[in-house]
């Protein structure tokens, strides 16, 4: 396989080769790469700006992450961030630090996978940066969004006895990765091994490409629902629970029957001797939303596929509770993932 080293094409090189096959899609773009900034123009609309750093070692690990599917990944959680607004990413700017073990050719997958996110959901790619680094690959993403004037919906906004929705199935993302690290101790073990990923795929797919939800947000205008407040579940439902709480100062019941989990996510569970409710509660990287919404529209919410109600907000007296199958009551805490842990 050819291997092309970076220094080759020195560092404006390198960006104009990594980034000459994006296409502008966006009329607010007026100039993307190529000059010393992006112009951008937003006529009568809010602007949403979101920034994410991903770090080697951190954040991911490329025993097992391919690049295109990082650059993928690395596009879509600013993505989900901006339709968590309720509103609509439209241009990202792309920042990486490079060791000298990466060539050319691996960039060159990786953007590949930032170019198919940006096809896929009409994003522009319009800037960014590269740097030498001696620490691995670090990633940083900036995405810009527009939002329609009072149709922003922020954590602030849940009220008492709303409802809480949240959409697809939470957990999987994290058995994903449960089972990437198990197969890279197998590995380590004995290089001759092959991965056992049969009927994994969903889970495996859940983390190393998940998608942002942008099938819910127009879904919600289509069906002229209005969130009250809105999150994208990250680090887990019991981590975003909390901020909207917090921030809207009240509290809440979730039920633990109601919790959307997928079947393979209960399997590698049971391999692994693991609680599948623990990990959908606070595995995280599902880029699922969590969102509140008045009772008023729980009819129309009821008719929208991939969205469980899992529970209403309460009184902040109340605290937060996770309601189980027999109707014992557990406070919820935040147990989810935080990189300033490790």
């Amino acid at each position: 396989m050819q291997r092309t080293e970076i220094s080759t094409y020195g560092e404006f090189g390198l960006i104009k080769h990594l980034t000459e096959k994006f296409k502008i899609e966006n009329n607010s773009t007026l100039k993307g790469v190529g000059d010393d900034a992006a112009v951008l123009s937003y006529e009568n609309r809010k602007v949403l700006v979101t920034t994410d750093l991903l770090l080697e070692g951190i954040h991911f690990d490329l025993v097992y992450v391919p690049l295109m599917h990082l650059g993928y990944k690395a596009a879509i959680v600013n993505f989900s961030d901006i339709y968590a607004m309720n509103g609509e990413p439209k241009q990202i700017t792309v920042s990486i630090g490079v060791s000298k073990r990466f060539s050319v050719e691996d960039l060159d997958q990786f953007y590949a996978g930032i170019e198919m996110a940006c096809k896929k959901y009409g994003v522009d790619l319009i800037g960014g940066d590269t740097s030498a680094s001696l620490t691995g690959l670090a990633i940083s993403i900036t995405c810009i969004g527009e939002g329609e004037e009072g149709k922003i919906v922020y954590r602030n906004g849940a009220r008492e006895n709303d409802l809480i929705c949240v959409t697809g199935d939470l957990g999987s993302a994290y058995m994903g990765l449960q089972l990437l690290e198990r197969e890279k101790m197998v590995f380590s073990g004995n290089e001759e091994a092959q991965p056992d990923f049969e009927e994994k795929d969903y889970i495996l797919q859940r983390q190393l490409k998940p998608e942002a939800r942008k099938d819910i947000v127009e879904l919600l205008r289509e069906k002229g629902v209005l969130p009250t407040s809105m999150m994208d579940i990250s680090d887990g439902l019991s981590s975003e629970l909390m901020h909207i709480c917090s921030q809207s100062n009240v509290g809440c019941r979730v039920y633990e029957d109601k919790i959307p989990i997928n079947y393979q996510a209960v399997v590698m569970a049971e391999e692994l001797n693991m609680n599948i409710v623990t990990a959908a509660l606070n595995g995280g990287e599902d880029y699922e939303l969590l969102f509140t919404a008045s009772m008023v529209d729980y009819e129309k919410i009821l008719t929208m596929e991939g969205v469980a109600i899992v529970g209403h907000i309460t009184k902040p007296a109340h605290g937060l509770q996770l309601v189980g199958r027999e109707g014992e009551e557990i406070e919820l805490r935040a147990q989810g993932w935080n990189s300033l842990n490790e």
